[in-house]
C-alpha cells in the first residue's frame, strides 16, 4: 500500500542550496538548530559537556515514550495512556522485586508484560470494541494510574539496586538513559522502515479502508501497534524509576502530552501516514533543550510554561509552512522516511559542521556568567500552593538582602522534573542548592550528583534520603499532625465523628502529617475517623471531596485537612456548618487560612511560618557555600493558631 510522505522538488544546487533545502524540509531540525544557537548565545553554561549530557538524560524518558507513540500516530491513532502505563510498569517491578521477593529478572519481565498487556487492552477496545482511540486510551490512563496507586498504597517503592544502575553512567560520564534512548530509537527506525508491521502502519494511517481492501488484517495490526506502544511505555517507566531510585505512583503525569508533542514537532501528522524516528528524537530534544535553557536563564517558572507552549506551536507551524512552500508527496520508500542516502547524508553532514562551527564560536565568546554575586538555586515542589509561594518570597527577600542571585524553579509536584532541575543547577555550577523535595527518596540521586560536584545542598521543609545535605530547615510535620489531632479532639470534647482530607499521594508531607495526626488521636479513643480521602492539597478538590463525603456522613463533626487549601475547600462545602456544628483544622498557616481562622469558619491552622523557612534556608545555603559551619537540622517552630492568637501570628 503506497503512502504519502514529503520530498522537496526544489532544484537548488550547491552546498548552500542543499543546506537551505535541508532546513526547509526539516522544520523540527531547523527549530532545534535555532534553539541551540540561541541558548548558546544567551547562556555560557549551556554548552558545557555536563549540561549537554543532562539534556540527553532529560530527553530520554520523553523520547522513549514518544517512539512508542510514533507507531500509534503514524497509524492515525492516539495513545493518552503511556504516562500512566509507565508508572504502573515501574510500580509492578518495584513491588514484585521488593515486597513479593520475586527475582529481579522476573520482575523486569513482569513490568514489560504489564506494559504490553495495557497496550493490548487498548488495541482490543479500539479494534474490536470500536471505541475511539481517544476514549479507550483515556480510560487506560485512569485505570493505569489507579492500579499504580493501589499497588503502592500511594507511597513510593524503593527500586532494586541492580535495576537502579540504569539511571547511572558508564565510565563515570556516559549516562545509561541516553544509551537506552538511542537503542530504542534505532529499534523504532528499524520497525518503521524495514518491517512488514512498519509498512502496515503507514498504510493504515494513509487510508485504513484501502489498507483493509488490500488484504491487511487491520484489527490484528492495531493490536500489535498498541502493544508496541505499551512496551515502549514500560521501558520508559523503568528508566525513569531508575533515575529516581524509586517507583513513584504519580510519576510521568502529563508525559503523554509531551510524547505526542515530540512526535508532532518531529514532523508526524495526527491524521496519520507520516512520521519517522529521527523526527521524534528531534522533537524530544527540542522540549529538553527548552526546559534546560530556560532554567539556566533563570526564567520564571510560570513563564516557562508559556514559552514552551509558544515554541511548540511555532515549531509545528514552521513545518506546516515548509510543507506548503516546497514539498510534494512521494510514495514511502522513495523518500527519506526510512534512512539517509548519498546526497541527503552529505547535506546532514554539512548542517552538523555549520552548527558545530557556530556553536563552538559562541562557546568561546560566551564562556560563563560574569556575575560576581553568589548563585543559589531553589527547587520547590510546586508553586501552585500559597505555602510554597511564601517560602519563595521569604527566600527571595533574604537573597536580596545578602546580595545573592537566586533562581527559583517549580517542579509541579513531578519528582522527575525536579531531578532535571537539580541536575541543571549542578551543571550550571551554582554555589549552593536549596531543595524542597517532591519526594525525599527521589531527590536522592540528583543531590548525590551535586555532592560529587562539591555543591552544598540545603533541604527545606522536607529532607533528602540517601544523600548528604549541609542542613535541613524544616518544621516537624509529624509533630504538627499530633498538635492538630490534640486541638481538634479537645475542641470536640474528646468524642465525635471526623473526616480526614489527605494530600497528594506519595508525598512525604502527606505521609508525615497523616502519621502524626493518627498518632495524636490514639490518646482520644472517643474520636471516630469515618472517612479518609485524598484531595491532592488542592482547594477545588477539597471542595468536591468534602461535598461527596457529606452525602455519606452528614453528621460529621470535625475535619482535619493536611493543608489549608483543602481545609478552605471543605469550609466552602460545609457552608453555614463550618465553625459551628463542624470544626475544621488546616495545616500551613497561609494568609487565606489565617483569615478563615480569624473569621471563625476554620477553627485552627497548624502554622509553619513558611517565609521564615525560606529566609533561613537561603542564609544557611550561603553559609555552607562559604564553608562556614551550619547546624545539621534547623527547626522552625510550629504552633496551633486559633482565633485567640491569630492577631499576634505573623504567618
Amino acid at each position: 500500500m503506497a503512502t504519502d510522505t514529503l520530498k522537496s522538488t526544489s532544484g537548488a544546487s550547491g552546498a548552500s542550496g542543499g543546506l537551505r533545502r535541508l532546513l526547509l524540509d526539516n522544520g523540527a531540525l531547523t527549530a532545534l538548530v535555532i534553539l541551540v544557537i540561541a541558548m548558546s548565545a544567551l547562556s555560557g553554561d549551556f554548552l558545557t559537556t555536563d549540561n549537554l549530557l543532562n539534556i540527553g538524560v532529560q530527553a530520554a524518558v520523553t523520547a522513549i515514550l514518544a517512539f512508542g507513540v510514533t507507531f500509534v500516530i503514524v497509524s492515525a491513532g492516539i495513545d493518552l495512556s503511556v504516562g500512566s502505563v509507565a508508572a504502573l510498569s515501574a510500580t509492578v517491578l518495584a513491588w514484585t522485586a521488593t515486597s513479593e521477593g520475586v527475582p529481579v529478572w522476573i520482575a523486569v519481565i513482569l513490568a514489560i508484560a504489564t506494559g504490553i498487556a495495557c497496550g493490548l487492552v487498548n488495541g482490543v477496545l479500539i479494534s474490536y470494541g470500536k471505541l475511539p482511540p481517544f476514549i479507550a486510551t483515556l480510560a487506560m490512563l485512569s485505570v493505569g494510574r489507579g492500579l499504580s496507586l493501589v499497588i503502592s498504597q500511594g507511597s513510593p517503592i524503593a527500586f532494586p539496586e541492580s535495576v537502579s544502575h540504569l539511571g547511572d553512567t558508564l565510565g563515570g560520564w556516559l549516562p545509561v538513559p541516553v544509551l537506552v534512548m538511542i537503542v530504542m530509537g534505532l529499534v523504532t527506525a528499524l520497525i518503521l522502515g524495514r518491517t512488514y508491521i512498519g509498512r502496515s502502519m503507514y498504510a493504515i494511517g494513509g487510508n485504513e479502508e484501502a489498507a483493509r481492501l488490500s488484504g491487511l488484517r487491520v484489527k490484528k495490526q492495531k493490536l500489535v501497534i498498541y502493544a508496541l506502544s505499551g512496551l515502549f511505555a514500560a521501558a520508559a517507566g523503568i528508566v525513569l524509576a531508575s533515575r529516581l531510585s524509586s517507583a513513584q505512583p504519580q510519576a510521568a503525569q502529563g508525559y503523554e502530552l509531551d510524547a505526542i508533542a515530540a512526535v508532532v514537532i518531529g514532523g508526524a501528522s495526527l491524521a496519520g501516514g507520516t512520521g519517522k524516528a529521527s523526527g521524534t528524537l528531534i522533537g524530544a530534544l527540542i522540549l529538553a533543550v527548552l526546559r534546560n535553557g530556560l532554567n539556566l536563564l533563570s526564567v520564571s517558572a510560570f513563564w516557562q510554561q508559556v514559552v514552551i507552549g509558544v515554541v511548540i506551536a511555532l515549531a509545528v507551524l514552521l513545518d506546516t509552512v515548509r510543507r506548503k512552500a516546497g514539498a510534494t508527496p512521494v510514495t514511502a520508500g522513495a523518500g527519506g522516511s526510512s534512512g539517509l542516502k548519498g546526497p541527503q547524508a552529505i547535506k546532514y553532514g554539512l548542517a552538523v559542521i555549520l552548527v558545530s562551527a557556530i556553536v563552538g564560536g559562541l562557546s568561546v565568546f560566551n564562556n560563563g556568567s560574569s556575575s560576581a554575586n553568589p548563585k543559589v538555586g531553589l527547587s520547590l515542589s510546586t508553586l501552585n500552593n500559597p505555602f510554597f509561594v511564601q517560602i519563595k518570597e521569604g527566600a527571595q527577600a533574604e537573597a536580596r538582602k545578602l546580595g545573592a542571585d537566586l533562581t527559583v524553579t517549580d517542579a509541579q509536584n513531578d519528582a522527575s522534573q525536579q531531578a532535571n532541575q537539580l541536575q541543571n543547577f549542578t551543571s550550571e555550577g551554582v554555589d549552593s542548592i536549596i531543595v524542597n523535595p517532591v519526594d525525599s527518596d527521589a531527590a536522592g540521586p540528583s543531590v548525590r550528583s551535586a555532592n560529587k560536584a562539591g555543591i552544598p545542598v540545603v533541604g527545606v521543609d522536607r529532607g533528602v534520603n540517601k544523600a548528604e545535605t549541609a542542613a535541613l530547615v524544616a518544621s516537624d510535620n509529624i509533630e504538627g499532625g499530633k498538635l492538630g489531632a490534640k486541638a481538634l479532639a479537645e475542641k470536640l470534647g474528646g468524642k465525635g465523628k471526623i473526616v480526614i482530607l489527605q494530600g497528594l499521594a506519595g508525598t512525604s508531607a502527606s505521609r508525615e502529617r497523616g502519621a502524626g495526626f493518627a498518632e495524636g488521636l490514639k490518646a482520644y479513643p472517643g474520636i471516630d475517623v469515618v472517612a479518609k480521602q485524598p484531595a491532592d492539597f488542592d482547594r477545588t478538590k477539597g471542595l468536591d471531596v468534602m461535598t461527596n463525603l457529606l452525602q455519606a456522613h452528614p453528621d460529621v463533626q470535625g475535619v482535619f485537612a493536611e493543608n489549608d487549601e483543602m481545609a478552605l475547600g471543605a469550609v466552602k462545602a460545609l457552608g453555614s456548618k463550618a465553625g459551628k456544628s463542624v470544626q475544621v483544622i488546616g495545616f500551613d498557616g497561609t494568609p487565606d487560612g489565617l483569615k478563615a481562622v480569624k473569621e471563625g469558619t476554620m477553627y485552627a491552622s497548624v502554622a509553619q511560618q513558611p517565609k521564615e523557612l525560606g529566609r533561613i534556608a537561603v542564609l544557611n545555603a550561603l553559609r555552607a557555600a562559604d564553608d562556614k559551619k551550619v547546624e545539621t537540622t534547623v527547626k522552625v517552630p510550629v504552633k496551633v493558631v486559633t482565633a485567640k492568637n491569630v492577631a499576634e501570628f505573623s504567618g
